[in-house]
C-alpha cells in the first residue's frame, strides 16, 4: 500500500506540474484560473496522501493509519478526477468510439459469414434463429455508424456524446444473441470454409462486444448524469420541429417522405404511442425512487419513442387528404411533446427530493395530463374519430335507459318480439363485421362502427319497446329489462374499444383475443335479453342463441396464430374429451325430447350443447396454436420478463369480474364466483411479479414489481373484506362499498399491466411457418365440420321441435349428428397424431442411433489401426470444432429437460436442435481420433462421445415419454436424472478437449468460456439466490485469490517450464467460470446497489486481464523462446493480481466485517499448518531453544496473551450482532493475537528442550486445539453476521464460543503443569479426551468432506488405534507419567487420522447408503469405546488399584471389536474384488506390472530409435555390446511372459 502511495505522489506531481505549464500557456484567464485552482486541488490532496503514507509506513499494523491512507487515497482520485475530468472523458469518449467501429464492422463481417454459411446450414430453426437475429443487429448498425460520426464531428457535444453511447449499449444485446446464433449454427453448416469463417467472425465480434460494453459503461459513468438534460432538450427540439411542420401543412408544403404511407405511419403511431406510456411509467418509478441513473435512462428511451412518435405524427399529417385532420394530429403531437417536456423537468426535480410528497403529486398530475395529449394524439388517427363518433353514439342511446318507468308499447306483443329478433340478428351480424374490419384498412372499420351503432340504436328502440309490453309491465321484469340492455351497450361499448385497440397496434399482444372475447360478450348480452323477452314455442329461443353464439366462435378457427387461452396440450385434449362427451349426451337429449315432446328439457340441451360445442371451439383453437408453433419449421417464441399475454388477459378478467361483483342483477352464486376468478387472477399477477422482480437486474423494475404485486394484494385484500360483508347481507349499501374497493383493484391492475408492456419486459411471439400451418390443418377441418354441422344439427331440431312427425326431417337430422360425431371423432384423433415433439422425438432418436453405429465402427477401426486419417482439415480445426458442437449440446440439456417437463411446444424445436448436433460430433470426433498419435486418447475421444450420444438418447427417450405434459410427474424424475447424466458427459469431453488444447497452445476455446462468463454477469439474477452476500463473498475471495495464485505460477512457468503453461491457462479459465457465476450472484445480493454493480465492474475488468494472459500463455507455447511474449505474459499476470486486488476490494466495501473473517480465518490456516510443522520437529527431537532459557521465561507472557485471546474471543461473538466495522476489527485483533500466543508458545516448547519431545507435542497440541477452535468460531462468526437472535447460526456460534472457551481453558491447565512433572501427563489425557470428544461430534455433523479416500486408506488407519490401544493399557498399568504423555500424543493423532479416513472413504460416490451408515456407527462407537479405555487410564492414574487395571482388558476387547466391524465395513465398500493393500503378494504383483509397463514403454522406444548415419566400417557389432543388446532383449521378452501370466 505504502509502495503504491509513492507511486501515486510521482505521478500526482507530474500532473500538477503540466497543469501549472499548461496554465501559464493559456491565453484565455478563466480557463487559467480554473487549471490552476485544479492544480491547488490536487497538490493539496496529494500531500494529505503523503503525510498519511508515512503514518502508514511507520506504523504497518495500525488500522486506523491505514484507513487514513484509504480514505486520502480516495480523496486524491476525487481530485484528480476533477482536474483532469475533460481529459479523462475525452479519453474514454474516443475508446467509446473505436470499441463501436470495431463492433460495427465485426457485426457486418458476421451478417456476411451467415449469409454465406446459410446454403449448407442443414438446421432450418437455427438458420431461421440465426437470419433473424442479424435482421435485428443489421437494424442497429447504422445508429452505432451514425452515434460514431456524430460524436467525432462534434467533439465537446455532449448530446452527440450521448447518442454514441445509447447506440452501443442498445447494440449490446442484439449482438449478443447474434453471437450466440452464430455459434449455435457453426456446428450445422456442412462447409467447411464457410463454418470456420462464422465461427471466427462470431469469436472477433463477441470480443469487440466485450470491448464495447466495458467502454459504454466506463463513458456512461462519465457522462450519463446529463442525460436527463439531452432528453430534455430532444424533445424541446422534436416540439419545434413539429412547430415547423404546422407551418408547411397550413403552407400546403407538408409532403410525405420517402416510403411514408397513411397505414404505415398510423400503425407505427398507434404501436409507439404504448411504448411512450410505458417508458413515462417507467420514469415516473424511476424518479419516486430517486434512481439517477435508471431515471437518465428511462428519461433517454422517453425521448427516443417521443422521436419516432413526433416522426410518425408528421407522416399521417403529410398523408391524410384532410387538412383539418393533419393540423389537429400536429397539434395533439405537439401537445404530448410540450407534455413530456414538463414531465421529465418535473422528474429532475424530483430526484433532487425523493421523499418530497408535493413533488411526487405534481410528477403524478404532469404525467396525466400527458396521458391524455398521448390518448388525444391516437384519437386523431383516421378511422379513430369515427370509431369515437359510434361510442358516443352509444353513450347518446343509452340515456333512453336512465328513466324511472318505461311508456307503454304502442305494437302487439307478436310485433315487437319480431322487431327484436330482427335487431338481435342485424347486431349480432354488425358485431361480426366490426371484427372482421379490424383486419383492413382503417376506412373499413369506420363504415363497420358506424353501422353497428345504427343497428344498436335500433336494437335498443325494439328492446324499450318490448319492455313496454303488458307481459313485462311489473316494475320488476321492466328493471331487468332494462339491466340487460345496459349490459349490452357495456359490452358494445368493450367491442368498439377493443376494435379501436387492435386497429391501432394489431400486433398488441392478446389484442386479438380481447376482441373476440368483447364480441361473444355482446352475443351472450343479446341472448339473456332475447330469453328473457320474447315468447315463443319452448326450445326456439334456445335453438336460436345457440346459433348466435356458434357463429360468434366460428371466428377463432380463422387463423389460430396466438393463443386463445392459457391450456396446455394435455388439457386441451381433456376439454375435448370431456366436452365430447357432454356433447354426445346432450345431442342424444335433444333427439330423444323432440321425439317425446318434452321441449323444456328439449331447450336446455340445447343451451347445454351449445356450451360444450363453445368448449370444443376454444380447446381445438388453442391446440391447433400449439401443433402451428411447435413444427421445427416455426420460429418458436422468446420467453421474456413477464407474459404480457397473461397480464392483460388477468386485467379482462378481473374487470369483468369487478363489473359482475356490483352488478344489482348479480345472484349469491355469480358474486362468489366473480370473487373466486378476482383471487386466481390477482394470486397469478402477484406471483409473475415475484419471479420478474427477481429476474430483473434493472432494481428499479425490481422494486417496482414488488411495489406493484404489494398494492394488488393490499386492494385484494380490502375488496375481499366488502365481498364478505355482501355475501352476509345483499343490502345496497354492501353493494356500494363493494364498487368503491373494486376501484383501486382496478387502477392497480391497469397500472401494472401498463409498466409490465415496457418493450424490455416483453417476450417476443413464435412465428407459425407454412409447415406449422399445414400440420394445424386437420384440426381446423375438424373444427370447422363439427361447427357447421353443429349449427345445421340445431336447425333441424329447432323445426323438430314444432313438428316432430316429419319422418324426412329426422333423416336430416341423423345426418347431420353422424357428421358431428365423425367430425369430433377426427378432431380427437388430428390432435392426439399432433402431439407436440413426438413425431421430432422418434427422428431425432433414430439419428443419434445412427450416430452411435458411426462412432462404434469408428472405435473398431481404431482397435485394428485402420481408422483413416482425414487430410482436408487440421486437428486443431477438428478440435476446435469438436468443442463448439459439445457445448451447443451442454446448453441444450436444460431448456430440453424443462421442455419435456411442462412445456410441449418447445419441446419438438429443442430435440431437433440437439440432434442436429450429432452428426457433426461424429465427424469431428472421428477426425480428432483419427489424427491423434497416441491409441489410449483415441479410445479416450471416441468412447466420451459415444457416451455423450448414449446419454441423450436417454435423455430424448425421457423427454418423449414426458411429452411436456407437466401433470406426468412420474416421468420427471428419469427427465432430471437424464440431464444430469448428459451433463456429466458433456463435462467429460470438454475436460479431455481442454487439456489437449492447451498441451498445444490452443487457447480460443478458453478465452471463448471467459468471455462467455463475463457476458453472463451482465443477465438479470436467476430466481431466488440460494444464499446470502457473505456465502457468496467467501466463494468469490476463494476462486479470486485460486486466480492470484494460478497467475503467479504462470509467472514461473514461463521462465522454466513454459509447456505446463496450458494446465494453468486451463485452471484459470475454470476459476474464472466459478467467480463469474458467484460473483454475479454477490453483486445481486450486495447492499446498496453501488456496491453490487462495482463486484460485477471489476469482474469483468478481471476477466479482460485473464483473456489476455490466457492468450500470452497461448502464444508463448507456440514459441517457448520468445522472449518479447514472456515479457508480455509477465506484465500481464502482474495485471491480473492488481485486479484480483481491486475486486478484493469491491467486497471488501460490500461487508467489510465478513471480508476481514475471511482474511482472519485464512492466516489462522497457516498458523495451524505451522503448528503441525512445529510438531513433526519436536517428534523428531530437534525443536531447541535458540538461548539458554527456561520454560518459566515464557510462562507469564503465554498466559497474558491466552488472556488477551480470550478478550478478543467475546468482542467477536458480540461483533456478530454489531457493525461492520466492530466485527471488522475483532476478527483482525484475534487474528493478530493467536499469531502472537503462536509464537510465545511454540518458543515455551522449544524452551522445555529436545530431551523431552513428548511434552513439548503436548504444549503444542493445546496451542493448535485453541487455533482450530478460533478458526472454527470466525467461521460462525461469518456465518452468523447481521443474522437474527432466533437464527440457527447463533446457536452454532455460541456453540462454537463454547469449544473456544474450554481450549483456552485448556491450555491455561496444560502451562501451568508443563513443569509439574506430577501431574503434567494426567493434564495431556485430560486434553487428549477432550480434543477426541471435539472431533466426535465433527464426524457425527452432516457436513460432507471436501474429498474422498479409499476404503484401503480407511482400514490402514485402524492400525493407529490398534497401536495406540495398547499403548494405552501398558499406561494404564505402569501410571508412568512419560508413558501417559505418549499416549495421550499417539492417541490424539490415531483417532483424528481414523475418523477422517473412515468419513471420506465412507462418501465416496460409489458407497451406499446402508454401507455408509454402517460405517459411520462403528467409526462413532470404535471412538467411544477409546474414549472410555482413556477415561478409564485417567481413572487409574487417580486411583492405581489392581481391579481397576484388571478392567483394561475389557475396554481394549471393546475397542477391537469396533475396530473389526469397522475394517469389514471397509471391505463391503472395496466390494468382492477387495485385496489386502499389505499383502505381500499384492505388493509384489503390484511393483512387477509396474515394471513390466515401464519396460514396455522404454521397448516401443527403442522400436522407434533409427541409427546414426556414419560410415560403413563394418557389418558386425563389437562382442561385448552384441551380447549387451542379447541380454536385453531376452529380460524384456521374459518380463513380458511374466506380465502375461499375472
Amino acid at each position: 500500500m505504502v509502495r503504491q502511495a509513492r507511486v501515486l505522489a510521482q505521478a500526482t506531481s507530474d500532473l500538477v506540474n503540466a497543469m501549472r505549464s499548461d496554465a501559464e500557456a493559456e491565453i484565455d484567464m478563466d480557463n487559467s484560473k480554473k487549471l490552476l485552482a485544479a492544480a491547488k486541488l490536487l497538490a493539496d490532496s496529494t500531500a494529505r496522501m503523503v503525510e498519511a503514507a508515512k503514518g502508514a509506513a511507520a506504523n504497518p499494523e495500525n488500522e486506523d493509519q491505514q484507513q487514513r491512507l484509504r480514505e486520502a487515497a480516495e480523496g486524491l482520485r476525487v481530485a484528480t478526477n476533477a482536474a483532469a475530468q475533460n481529459a479523462i472523458k475525452k479519453k474514454i469518449v474516443n475508446r467509446l468510439e473505436i470499441a463501436a467501429k470495431q463492433a460495427a464492422a465485426a457485426a457486418t463481417q458476421t451478417i456476411a459469414a451467415s449469409q454465406n454459411a446459410a446454403v449448407s446450414n442443414k438446421n432450418t430453426a437455427a438458420h431461421q434463429q440465426l437470419v433473424q437475429s442479424c435482421k435485428n443487429v443489421a437494424d442497429h448498425i447504422p445508429q452505432l455508424v451514425q452515434g460514431v460520426r456524430g460524436s467525432q464531428a462534434q467533439a465537446e457535444d455532449l448530446s452527440a456524446q450521448l447518442a454514441l453511447i445509447n447506440s452501443s449499449q442498445n447494440f449490446l444485446q442484439p449482438g449478443s444473441k447474434m453471437v450466440a446464433s452464430a455459434k449455435a449454427a457453426v456446428p450445422t453448416v456442412t462447409d467447411q470454409a464457410a463454418a470456420m469463417q462464422l465461427s471466427q467472425c462470431a469469436k472477433n465480434l463477441a470480443t469487440s462486444l466485450a470491448e464495447l460494453r466495458t467502454a459504454s459503461q466506463k463513458a456512461h459513468e462519465a457522462c450519463g448524469p446529463m442525460e436527463i438534460d439531452s432528453a430534455l432538450n430532444t424533445v424541446q427540439t422534436l416540439k419545434n420541429e413539429l412547430q415547423d411542420a404546422k407551418m408547411a401543412a397550413v403552407d400546403g408544403q407538408l409532403k410525405p417522405l420517402p416510403g411514408e404511407t397513411l397505414e404505415k405511419c398510423a400503425q407505427d403511431l398507434g404501436s409507439t404511442s404504448k411504448a411512450v406510456g410505458s417508458s413515462m411509467a417507467q420514469l415516473l418509478t424511476c424518479a419516486a425512487q430517486g434512481n439517477e441513473h435508471y431515471t437518465g435512462v428511462a428519461a433517454r428511451e422517453t425521448a427516443q419513442a417521443l422521436k419516432t412518435l413526433a416522426q410518425a405524427a408528421r407522416g399521417v399529417a403529410a398523408s391524410t387528404t384532410d387538412p383539418v385532420a393533419a393540423h389537429a394530429m400536429l397539434d395533439s403531437a405537439r401537445d404530448v411533446m410540450e407534455g413530456s417536456a414538463m414531465l421529465i423537468q418535473e422528474a429532475k426535480q424530483a430526484l433532487a427530493a425523493p421523499g418530497d410528497a408535493d413533488s411526487q403529486q405534481r410528477l403524478a398530475q404532469v404525467a396525466k395530463a400527458v396521458s391524455h395529449s398521448l390518448n388525444n394524439c391516437v384519437n386523431c388517427l383516421p378511422g379513430q374519430k369515427d370509431v369515437d363518433v359510434a361510442l358516443k353514439s352509444i353513450g347518446e342511446s343509452s340515456k333512453k335507459l336512465l328513466v324511472d318507468l318505461l311508456p307503454p308499447s304502442s305494437k302487439s306483443f307478436q310485433e315487437a318480439q319480431s322487431e327484436l329478433n330482427q335487431a338481435a340478428a342485424d347486431l349480432n351480424q354488425s358485431a361480426g363485421e366490426v371484427v372482421h374490419a379490424t383486419r383492413g384498412q382503417s376506412g373499413e372499420l369506420a363504415a363497420a362502427s358506424g353501422k353497428f351503432s345504427d343497428d344498436f340504436d335500433e336494437f335498443l328502440d325494439a328492446g324499450i319497446e318490448m319492455a313496454g309490453q303488458a307481459q313485462v309491465s311489473t316494475k320488476e321484469d321492466q328493471i331487468q329489462v332494462i339491466g340487460n340492455l345496459k349490459s349490452i351497450s357495456m359490452a358494445s361499448s368493450k367491442l368498439l374499444l377493443a376494435a379501436k385497440s387492435l386497429s391501432v397496434d394489431p400486433g398488441a399482444p392478446n389484442a386479438k383475443n380481447l376482441l373476440a372475447a368483447a364480441a361473444r360478450a355482446v352475443t351472450e348480452s343479446i341472448n339473456q335479453l332475447i330469453t328473457l323477452c320474447t315468447q315463443q314455442a319452448p326450445g326456439q329461443k334456445e335453438c336460436d342463441n345457440a346459433l348466435r353464439e356458434l357463429e360468434t366462435v366460428k371466428g377463432m378457427l380463422d387463423n389460430p396464430n396466438e393463443p386463445v387461452s392459457d391450456l396446455s396440450y394435455f388439457d386441451c385434449i381433456e376439454g375435448v374429451m370431456e366436452n365430447s362427451k357432454v356433447l354426445g349426451e346432450s345431442m342424444a337429449g335433444i333427439s330423444q325430447n323432440a321425439k317425446t315432446g318434452d321441449l323444456l328439457v328439449f331447450g336446455e340441451c340445447v343451451g347445454v350443447a351449445s356450451k360444450a360445442l363453445c368448449g370444443l371451439t376454444e380447446a381445438a383453437a388453442q391446440a391447433a396454436y400449439l401443433v402451428g408453433i411447435s413444427d421445427p419449421n416455426s420460429q418458436a417464441g422468446q420467453q421474456g420478463l413477464v407474459d404480457p399475454i397473461q397480464f392483460a388477459r388477468a386485467n379482462q378478467a378481473i374487470q369483468m369480474a369487478c363489473q359482475n361483483l356490483v352488478d344489482p342483477a348479480s345472484s349469491p352464486s355469480q358474486v362468489l364466483s366473480a370473487a373466486t376468478i378476482v383471487a386466481k387472477h390477482t394470486s397469478a399477477l402477484c406471483n409473475a411479479c415475484r419471479i420478474a422482480s427477481s429476474k430483473t437486474a434493472n432494481p428499479v423494475a425490481k422494486r417496482h414489481f414488488v411495489q406493484s404485486a404489494k398494492e394488488v394484494a393490499n386492494s385484494t385484500a380490502n375488496l375481499v373484506k366488502t365481498i364478505k360483508a355482501l355475501d352476509g347481507d345483499f343490502s345496497e349499501e354492501n353493494r356500494n362499498k363493494c364498487r368503491i374497493a373494486t376501484a383501486p383493484l382496478i387502477e392497480a391492475v391497469e397500472n401494472l399491466t401498463a409498466f409490465a408492456s415496457n418493450p424490455e419486459f416483453v417476450s417476443i411471439p413464435a412465428q407459425i411457418s407454412t409447415e406449422g400451418s399445414r400440420a394445424q390443418e386437420p384440426i381446423l377441418i375438424s373444427a370447422k365440420t363439427m361447427l357447421e354441422s353443429s349449427s345445421l344439427l340445431i336447425k333441424t331440431a329447432r323445426s323438430l321441435a314444432i313438428n316432430p312427425k316429419d319422418p324426412p326431417t329426422w333423416s336430416v337430422l341423423a345426418g347431420h349428428s353422424h357428421t358431428v360425431s365423425d367430425s369430433i371423432k377426427s378432431l380427437i384423433t388430428s390432435i392426439r397424431d399432433k402431439a407436440p415433439g413426438q413425431r421430432e422425438c422418434d427422428y431425432s432418436i433414430d439419428g443419434i442411433n445412427r450416430c452411435i453405429r458411426d462412432i462404434e465402427q469408428a472405435s473398431l477401426a481404431a482397435v485394428s489401426q485402420s481408422l483413416a486419417t482425414r487430410d482436408d482439415i487440421s486437428v486443431e480445426a477438428l478440435q476446435e470444432q469438436l468443442t463448439s458442437v459439445v457445448q451447443e449440446i451442454g446448453h441444450l440439456i436444460d431448456p430440453i429437460a424443462t421442455a419435456a417437463r411442462g412445456e410441449a411446444a418447445q419441446l419438438g424445436h429443442k430435440v431437433t436442435q440437439l440432434a442436429s448436433y450429432f452428426e457433426p460430433l461424429v465427424l469431428a470426433a472421428v477426425g480428432v481420433a483419427s489424427k491423434t498419435l497416441d491409441h489410449q486418447q483415441q479410445m479416450t475421444v471416441l468412447d466420451q462421445s459415444k457416451t455423450l450420444a448414449e446419454s441423450a438418447l436417454q435423455m430424448l427417450y425421457a423427454a418423449k415419454e414426458g411429452g411436456g405434459n407437466p401433470k406426468a410427474s412420474h416421468t420427471h424424475d428419469a427427465i432430471t436424472e437424464a440431464a444430469q447424466l448428459m451433463k456429466e458427459a458433456v463435462d467429460d469431453i470438454m475436460v479431455t478437449l481442454n487439456e489437449a488444447a492447451s498441451e498445444v497452445g490452443m487457447v480460443g476455446g478458453m478465452v471463448d468460456s471467459i468471455a462467455e462468463a463475463m457476458s453472463k454477469l451482465d443477465e438479470g439474477t436467476p430466481v431466488d439466490p440460494k444464499g446470502t452476500f457473505v456465502d457468496y463473498q467467501t466463494t468469490v475471495v476463494k476462486y479470486s485469490k485460486a486466480i492470484a495464485v494460478t497467475a503467479q505460477e504462470m509467472m514461473t512457468k514461463s521462465v522454466t517450464n513454459p509447456e505446463e503453461l496450458g494446465g494453468l491457462a486451463s485452471q484459470m479459465t475454470n476459476d474464472y467460470g466459478h467467480l463469474a457465476l458467484q460473483g454475479r450472484m454477490a453483486a445481486a445480493t450486495a447492499e446498496p446497489e453501488e456496491i453490487g454493480f462495482q463486484i460485477k465492474t471489476r469482474v469483468q475488468e478481471l476477466g479482460h486481464g485473464c483473456i489476455f494472459l490466457v492468450q500470452k500463455a497461448g502464444a508463448l507455447q507456440i514459441c517457448p523462446t520468445d522472449s518479447y511474449t514472456k515479457r508480455e505474459l509477465i506484465e500481464c499476470a502482474r495485471a491480473v493480481t492488481e485486479k484480483v486486488s481491486l475486486v478484493l476490494s469491491a467486497l471488501q466495501a460490500g461487508n467489510k466485517g465478513t471480508q476481514a473473517c475471511i482474511t482472519a480465518a485464512s492466516a489462522v490456516s497457516g498458523i495451524i499448518a505451522d503448528l503441525d510443522t512445529t510438531i513433526m520437529f519436536a517428534t523428531a527431537g530437534t525443536l531447541n531453544a535458540e538461548n539458554n532459557e527456561s520454560f518459566a521465561d515464557h510462562r507469564e507472557n503465554i498466559l497474558k496473551t491466552a488472556k488477551a485471546l480470550v478478550e478478543d474471543t467475546k468482542l467477536l461473538v458480540s461483533g456478530a450482532a454489531s457493525s461492520q466495522d466492530k466485527l471488522a476489527q475483532a476478527a483482525q485483533s484475534s487474528a493478530n493475537t493467536i499469531t502472537q500466543l503462536a509464537e510465545v508458545v511454540k518458543l515455551g516448547a522449544a524452551s522445555l528442550g529436545s530431551d523431552d519431545p513428548e511434552t513439548q507435542v503436548v504444549l503444542i497440541n493445546a496451542i493448535k486445539d485453541v487455533a482450530k477452535a478460533l478458526s472454527d468460531l470466525i467461521g460462525a462468526t461469518k456465518g452468523a453476521a447481521s443474522k437474527p437472535a432466533d437464527d440457527p447460526s447463533m446457536y452454532h456460534l455460541k456453540g462454537a464460543a463454547k469449544v473456544m472457551v474450554t481450549n483456552v481453558t485448556s491450555l491455561l491447565k496444560t502451562v501451568k503443569a508443563v513443569e509439574d512433572e506430577a501431574t503434567r501427563g494426567t493434564r495431556a489425557l485430560e486434553a487428549t479426551i477432550e480434543y477426541i470428544k471435539q472431533e466426535l461430534t465433527v464426524f457425527q455433523s452432516n457436513e460432507v468432506p471436501e474429498k474422498t479416500s479409499s476404503p484401503e486408506e480407511s482400514i490402514r488407519m485402524t492400525k493407529g488405534i490398534t497401536m495406540a490401544t495398547a499403548k494405552a493399557v501398558a499406561a494404564g498399568n505402569s501410571c508412568r507419567q512419560e508413558d501417559v504423555i505418549a499416549t495421550a500424543n499417539l492417541s490424539r493423532k490415531a483417532v483424528a487420522d481414523m475418523l477422517t479416513a473412515c468419513k471420506q472413504a465412507s462418501y465416496h460416490q460409489e458407497v451406499s447408503e446402508e454401507v455408509r451408515e454402517r460405517a459411520l456407527r462403528f467409526g462413532t462407537e470404535c471412538t467411544l469405546g477409546y474414549l472410555e479405555l482413556l477415561e478409564h487410564v485417567l481413572l487409574i492414574l487417580q486411583k492405581p488399584t489392581p481391579e481397576l487395571k484388571h478392567q483394561l482388558s475389557a475396554f481394549s476387547k471393546r475397542v477391537a471389536g469396533a475396530v473389526t466391524e469397522l475394517i469389514q465395513s471397509a471391505e463391503a465398500m472395496k466390494g468382492t474384488e477387495w485385496v489386502d493393500p499389505e499383502d505381500p503378494t499384492v505388493i509384489a504383483e503390484t511393483e512387477l506390472l509396474g515394471a513390466a509397463a515401464s519396460i514396455e514403454a522404454a521397448a516401443k522406444k527403442l522400436e522407434q530409435l533409427k541409427p546414426r548415419a556414419k560410415p560403413k566400417v563394418s557389418n558386425n557389432l563389437p562382442p561385448l555390446l552384441d551380447l549387451k543388446f542379447s541380454s536385453l532383449f531376452s529380460s524384456l521378452s521374459v518380463i513380458s511372459k511374466e506380465k502375461i501370466s499375472c
